[in-house]
């Protein structure tokens, strides 16, 4: 096993980026402590480190949307400010968001061109649409995409190929230094695969990509060199064999997480049935039938490739969507659920997919979106009553250890990990017997999770039944008592015990066996 070394900025000549000595403070907080970083011609940097670590404010002040109180940045050995972002990309530096910024009502084309469309004529300039046509396909072509997708609205292209087309647009640049935040986040498998393919291509051109990712497994496999930030500061520099899930995690934390995966309630396959769905259909699933059980006392882990059907099986579940086949049971007992109001009810609360979207109201602030779905615990004939409310605020934000500095700030200010814990600390409130976990750590840093995976252990040892769907192989494994597997809104298999291997899952995903 490779030892970390903590990292001296180097001075090569033939850097492309070079960072130095940077910092950034924020009122209360110093973002950024004396960071420095090189960067060479057609390599792959990543830049790791728990929500707050400083990741998100070195890439805006690299790219131009921030700009540091000390330090400087220097560009193929020249020293430059960006006091905007399109300084940045004129110079050839380029940040592709997590939230992709594309106009979704415009065609692929038009969105390659945006802000400096080919035109044509005389004193009355007009658009080169051929022009612009011919010279999208040669874009879309080095990301892997078909020039037919050219005339199409972005709005009808899949988060993969949105993605792409972020890229496409990139190289349409004279594109030094690709900045790319949480890349695969909402990829499939088989659309990651294809990023990478792409990557290798622009390390070929002499493109550097600094890379950001929560997901150390895909950092070990596209990174040359991992830096790892902790607290604002420069914890370490990981190369070659060095990077590792065990180096980078010790890094980033400070501390070494054998125990990672808790396993202090495993007494050995859980206890009676608390849910159980008996030949279920939902309205526009599989004709195929699922009949599936979830124990008092186990997590129950749910794996599946991209649209298998484990969201729409929880979200019919839930209420969300409507059953058109088979029955629920809560504790043996026959269960009808037409909305998630009856879901709740009845003990079964789900954490979504997308806690942004579906799960908080952003805007909105900490205690507001505790309180929503417990109003009726909370109030009488009069009201909300105060003391009641405050108290639940301060329970659950103490209990998860929400980092906020209080239930008024809005949800949206908070960090990933804080967000997501806000969605569980809302739903805790009520005492679920059923807890439904979809992504359950997206988005969030290795902090984090590991807080995240102590609290499902410790509720699965109270006997709360807990349903986890995920793609995160290692988290599956991890803490999965047992683990069904969906193939095509089918259940192609239940792993057990020694048949939990990732081989194993893969094949039922894919429509194999396990034989």
């Amino acid at each position: 096993m490779g030892t970390a070394r903590i990292l001296v900025t180097s001075t090569m000549s033939t850097a492309r980026l070079e960072v130095r000595g940077l910092r950034k403070q924020f009122p209360g907080v110093l973002a950024l402590d004396g960071v420095g970083l090189t960067l060479a011609p057609g390599e792959v940097l990543a830049v790791v480190g728990e929500n707050g670590a400083g990741k998100s404010t070195l890439m805006k002040i690299v790219a131009g949307i921030e700009s540091a109180d000390a330090g400087a940045v220097w560009l193929d050995g020249q020293p430059v400010h960006f006091r905007t972002p399109a300084e940045a990309m004129t110079a050839g530096v380029i940040l592709i968001h997590q939230e992709l910024n594309l106009a979704e009502n415009l065609t692929v084309t038009d969105n390659l061109f945006l802000g400096r469309e080919v035109t044509h004529g005389g004193m009355v300039r007009v658009l080169n649409r051929r022009a612009m046509r011919q010279q999208a396909a040669a874009l879309l072509a080095r990301v892997g995409l078909p020039a037919s997708r050219a005339a199409v609205r972005v709005e009808s292209l899949s988060p993969g190929e949105k993605q792409l087309v972020e890229i496409a647009r990139a190289l349409g640049t004279a594109v030094r230094v690709l900045i790319m935040d949480e890349p695969t986040s909402s990829l499939t498998q088989r659309e990651t695969e294809r990023l990478y393919e792409v990557i290798e291509g622009l390390k070929a051109a002499g493109v550097s990509v600094l890379y950001i990712s929560h997901r150390l497994a895909e950092v070990k496999r596209v990174a040359d060199r991992v830096c790892v930030l902790r607290d604002g500061r420069l914890a370490g520099e990981l190369r070659g064999p060095e990077i590792t899930h065990e180096n980078m995690v010790r890094l980033m934390v400070g501390r070494d997480l054998r125990q990672f995966y808790p396993k202090v309630h495993r007494r050995g396959g859980g206890g009676l049935p608390v849910l159980q769905l008996k030949n279920v259909c939902w309205a526009g699933g599989s004709s195929e039938p699922v009949s599936l059980e979830v124990r008092a006392g186990e997590i129950l882990g749910m794996a599946g490739l991209v649209g298998a059907g484990r969201t729409e099986l929880a979200e019919a579940v839930f209420g969300v969507r409507p059953l058109s086949a088979g029955t629920i049971e809560l504790n043996g007992q026959p269960l009808r659920i037409t909305s998630p109001t009856q879901a709740i009810a009845a003990g079964i609360v789900l954490v979504p997919e997308d806690r942004r979207l579906h799960g908080l109201i952003l805007p909105a602030s900490v205690g507001f979106n505790l309180s929503l779905p417990n109003l009726d615990r909370l109030s009488s004939r009069w009201g909300v009553r105060p003391r009641a409310e405050a108290e639940l605020h301060r329970t659950w934000i103490e209990r998860l250890r929400v980092r906020t500095p209080s239930a008024a700030q809005p949800v949206a200010l908070l960090s990933g990990g804080n967000q997501q814990k806000i969605v569980y600390g809302k739903w805790l409130a009520r005492q679920p017997q059923v807890l439904i976990l979809d992504e359950p750590t997206r988005g969030v840093d290795v902090g984090a999770k590991a807080e995240i995976y102590a609290l499902m252990d410790e509720l699965a040892g109270q006997g709360v039944a807990v349903w986890m769907i995920t793609s995160d192989m290692e988290e599956l494994l991890g803490m999965a008592d047992r683990i069904v597997v969906m193939h095509e809104g089918r259940i192609a298999g239940e792993l057990v015990g020694a048949q939990r291997r990732e081989e194993a899952v893969m094949q039922l995903a894919t429509g194999g066996n396990t034989r």
